[in-house]
């Protein structure tokens, strides 16, 4: 549902029009100058709808402080100028009053598509090797983790990443930090489960020399030098209790104390975090701190799991098989119906990491211009519950071998084969088989070993 803020000083009108846009299921916010708006903090709505004449500064004053929220003025003097003042300044349209319901409706519902497509385009990011890209995915939850990057990169308030592991946690982050105002600072990313418990104070947060053994210098800590920039904590679930009290201090506070050192130091820093883990309920059991997570959960991004995006599948595969390739030096390689097929059935608990890894081995075990499914190398484990097979489409054997010759289509479904296999294998060698089948002699072995298709042997000859 979409949030509207109303800024009109004739609270007739301007409860007029909160009526007839909550009778259209929007939700409505109501301001009678500008520094009321303002209060309100319009760049947390989707629309703000202002009088261009108002008391003190005039409704435009809003279309650069509302950003990047778009504003729509409204004026009693409809004149040409004024409009073109309004559009010139920003403004996102314009509509003259006394107006119309249906106009007014129809000009608030195409603002607020257009802001929502624009919203929803992935954003770019650089990644660590400097090479910039797109996030990958189109589905409906991509499109809500897009939005809220938008929305929330801008705001410089604390981010609390949610996703499983291998969902891509750290390059939400570094879309976070590269659309914030702290884009030229630097982005300090740190594992909290890759450091020993017994050294993560001493990297947050730095230490004096002789604070412990083994201290023979003091170190600048990670939070010290993201001063100015942003600092990512993935699996934060997993700090220390210790650790944790001191990353609330600066959150509340803005100061740091390195280990052994009586000096506070005050720092800039915005803090994004991750968790595959239920923080409120580590805070139930005692392993998070309840005031923490509050401090970390202004703002929540969840990141969905890569089998609820059953449509961006195959988008990504081919994404990250593309640059399997090139890695490689194997141009040309493309995935096999079948695989095409088993990829968006297996469920990924691993998410897309657990793709990319898949996509590797089968680009360095393909035989040919085809990845088959044995060469992806996938063994769900017994927890890992497959999506039921879609129908395969009827299709006759002739017109799939004729497509295998072709080198266009592959023939490893399991009917095809069979049926393949024991009709022709009398009147064929193994290799005119596999060529035939558009396979290797070794898959067309191990295929048959699988599926218990016994190799014919040759009648012997009689000696005359």
């Amino acid at each position: 549902m979409s949030r509207i803020l109303i800024v009109e000083d004739e609270a007739i009108i301007r409860t007029a029009l909160r009526r007839l846009l909550e009778r259209h299921d929007y939700r409505v916010s109501e301001a009678g100058s500008v520094d009321d708006a303002l209060a309100l903090e319009p760049n947390g709505f989707d629309l703000v709808i202002s009088d261009l004449r108002l008391p003190g500064e005039p409704g435009t004053e809003l279309i650069a402080r509302a950003a990047p929220t778009p504003v729509l003025i409204m004026t009693s003097y409809a004149s040409m100028r004024s409009a073109v003042d309004a559009l010139k300044q920003g403004a996102v349209d314009y509509v003259a009053k006394p107006f119309d319901h249906d106009e007014l409706l129809e000009t608030v519902a195409r603002v607020l598509h257009q802001q929502a497509s624009r919203y929803t385009e992935p954003p770019d990011i650089t990644d660590k090797a400097g090479a910039r890209h797109q996030m990958i995915g189109e589905c409906s939850a991509m499109q809500a983790v897009y939005t809220r990057i938008r929305k929330t990169a801008p705001a410089d308030v604390t981010v609390l990443i949610q996703g499983e592991s291998g969902t891509g946690k750290e390059l939400v982050a570094r879309a976070l930090h590269q659309q914030s105002q702290r884009t030229h600072a630097p982005l300090i990313c740190v594992n909290c489960a890759a450091i020993p418990e017994t050294l993560i104070e001493s990297e947050l947060f730095g230490h004096e020399k002789g604070a412990f053994t083994g201290a023979s210098a003091a170190r600048t800590g990670l939070v010290e030098a993201a001063d100015g920039g942003t600092l990512f904590l993935d699996e934060i679930g997993e700090l220390p209790l210790d650790a944790q009290a001191r990353l609330l201090r600066v959150l509340q506070e803005g100061e740091i104390r390195r280990i052994g050192s009586v000096e506070t130091r005050h720092v800039d820093v915005r803090l994004i975090a991750a968790t595959h883990r239920d923080l409120r309920a580590l805070s139930k059991t005692g392993e998070f701190r309840l005031d923490l997570y509050y401090r970390l959960n202004v703002m929540q991004i969840d990141l969905p799991p890569l089998r609820d995006r059953e449509d961006d599948i195959l988008m990504i595969a081919d994404v990250l098989l593309e640059k399997a390739c090139r890695r490689h030096g194997r141009s040309g390689l493309r995935l096999s119906r079948a695989t095409r097929q088993e990829i968006r059935q297996y469920p990924w608990p691993g998410n897309v990491r657990e793709l990319e890894n898949a996509l590797e081995r089968g680009v360095i075990l393909a035989e040919g211009h085809l990845i088959h499914p044995d060469d992806l190398g996938l063994t769900p484990g017994p927890a890992s519950v497959a999506r039921p097979p879609a129908e395969p489409t009827p299709r006759s054997l002739e017109s799939a071998a004729d497509d295998a010759a072709e080198g266009e289509e592959d023939l490893s479904l399991e009917d095809y084969f069979q049926h393949f296999v024991l009709e022709h294998q009398d009147q064929m060698s193994e290799t005119e088989l596999a060529q035939k089948l558009g396979i290797s002699r070794k898959c067309l072995w191990e295929r048959r070993q699988r599926l218990g298709i016994p190799r014919k042997k040759p009648a012997r000859r009689t000696a005359s």
